[in-house]
């Protein structure tokens, strides 16, 4: 059996969330207050939600719970596992449980790529649902708007970034042919052409680590295949304007030998997303 861990991003987000880990590792959790110069513990367990919401807050905060729960998943259990991977945000909490880096370090990055995403203007993403990628994307091009796929979370959940004007002009063209356009809460047009600044200037910031050799394949975002030595630092800067493709790392995972995918922190909101990418493979017949 292959086991898969995989890590929540963005989004999945609640006050209250990890207050059983945050009880649990309180050595990590003075790691994380030192670096955040905040209490990580206040922020989950009490908010308040609008600024639980705030991007700024958002990434560390889920970063933390996820690399908590991971710790308590491989001490508890036993397992380390075979392959992990994370939607956006969670990618970072699969290179911490590859050996990418420690637990702050991981933190540290997190906490500037949040502050560079919230200062890079505002932005507009919208959650297509029933549609496929290909009619989407024409609608895209139809559009002729500076906006972009941003996530390709299942075959029929497709997320669409960029400016506000854009966002509402593409959303009005789908909304008669879409089960549902919603709005998402952000405050920018995230995984799109809009964020290239802000990934120029994570490069940079990432410039000053050196990074360890993984010890776990690790699924990338920006390719749905697995990171190659070297790449690090590329992949998590191309992952801020590039299409999330959780459906083709899903995809990629689902080949492996009887893989187990095991959602690690806040929510399930992945793991209803595999069981749609698992429906529509059955449906086309494909085996995994």
């Amino acid at each position: 059996m292959t086991v898969a861990h995989v890590f929540a991003g963005q989004g999945s987000q609640r006050v209250g969330m990890g207050a059983e880990l945050l009880a649990s590792y309180p050595n990590l959790v003075r790691q994380a207050d030192a670096a955040l110069g905040y209490s990580i513990t206040d922020l989950c367990l009490n908010g308040p939600a609008e600024r639980l919401a705030d991007t700024r807050y958002t990434q560390p905060a889920v970063y933390v719970v996820d690399a908590l729960a991971y710790v308590d998943a491989v001490r508890t259990t036993g397992v380390i596992p075979d392959v992990v991977a994370g939607h956006s945000l969670g990618e970072y909490a699969a290179l911490f449980a590859a050996g990418a880096f420690d637990f702050r370090t991981g933190l540290e990055i997190v906490a500037q790529r949040a502050a560079l995403m919230a200062e890079a203007g505002p932005g507009a993403m919208a959650a297509v649902i029933g549609l496929t990628e290909s009619e989407v994307r024409e609608a895209l091009d139809a559009a002729d708007t500076d906006t972009d796929l941003a996530n390709l979370n299942a075959p029929d959940q497709i997320v669409i970034s960029g400016t506000p004007e854009g966002v509402r002009r593409v959303s009005r063209a789908l909304a008669p042919r879409a089960d549902a356009v919603v709005p998402l809460t952000v405050s920018g047009a995230f995984h799109s052409r809009h964020m290239r600044p802000a990934a120029e200037r994570l490069d940079r910031f990432l410039g000053q680590y050196v990074f360890g050799r993984l010890k776990i394949p690790v699924i990338a975002n920006a390719t749905a295949r697995p990171y190659g030595d070297g790449d690090i630092r590329d992949l998590l800067c191309r992952q801020l304007w590039s299409p999330v493709r959780w459906t083709d790392t899903v995809h990629h995972l689902l080949t492996l030998p009887d893989c187990e995918l095991r959602e690690i922190g806040p929510g399930n909101v992945l793991t209803g997303l595999t069981r749609r990418i698992r429906a529509a493979r059955e449906a086309a017949g494909t085996r995994g």
